[in-house]
């Protein structure tokens, strides 16, 4: 299903794959191989998460079974992810995404949120979105930085843009039980994301 693009030294590493919901259990094993194996694990979760999204756009967007393919690289500090499809149709800015979208609808936004840089381009077969994760340790600094991006454009999507710290908490409530519900409806497993950010945030804490 895999393969890398250099015998030698492999920075590159190209998954094709059909776009279907058995397929993407794959692509997430796959991605978390080849980031272990090039010692990146430390964005394993995020990578995962992404790609799932990326993934299931394509199946929704471009059509099931089509022929895609998902491509990863190293590269000055950071993990690139592309996704490439067969369909040139880009898909819409955030500002001009649908707020009442289901439940993976705020894929993107929570892309956006997450990598430190993302975006979408044509090809000559289609288009390639396309997101950069950092390599750097992130630190609680780091993690608080890019909570507060994923509580921002969730409180602009629900009209409630400013949080006293019981409003905080109940949302915090609803993007965690919103995630859990985004992974289970991809075939992931909630109560084993929600035990290990748990170990994550004691140790990060302690």
């Amino acid at each position: 299903m895999c393969r890398c693009a250099s015998e030698e030294a492999c920075p590159r590493y190209v998954v094709p794959f059909e776009a279907s919901p058995a397929q993407l259990s794959g692509l997430r094993r796959a991605v978390r191989s080849q980031l272990s194996s090039w010692g990146a694990s430390a964005v394993t979760e995020e990578a995962e998460l992404i790609v799932t999204e990326l993934g299931a756009n394509v199946i929704k967007h471009v059509g099931r079974d089509v022929a895609a393919s998902l491509v990863l690289e190293v590269r000055e500090g950071r993990v690139r992810l592309e996704v490439h499809d067969r369909s040139r149709a880009l898909p819409a800015p955030l500002a001009e995404a649908r707020a009442d979208s289901e439940e993976c609808g705020r894929g993107l936004r929570l892309i956006a949120a997450m990598a430190h840089d993302w975006g979408s381009a044509r090809t000559a077969t289609g288009k390639v979105i396309w997101c950069e994760l950092s390599l750097k340790p992130a630190g609680r600094e780091g993690r608080m930085g890019r909570a507060t991006a994923v509580l921002s454009a969730y409180g602009q999507l629900n009209g409630t843009p400013g949080l006293d710290l019981a409003a905080l908490d109940d949302m915090v409530t609803d993007v965690i039980t919103d995630l859990l519900h985004c992974l289970a409806v991809q075939g992931g497993d909630p109560e084993g994301a929600l035990g290990r950010a748990q170990m994550h945030y004691e140790a990060e804490a302690a």
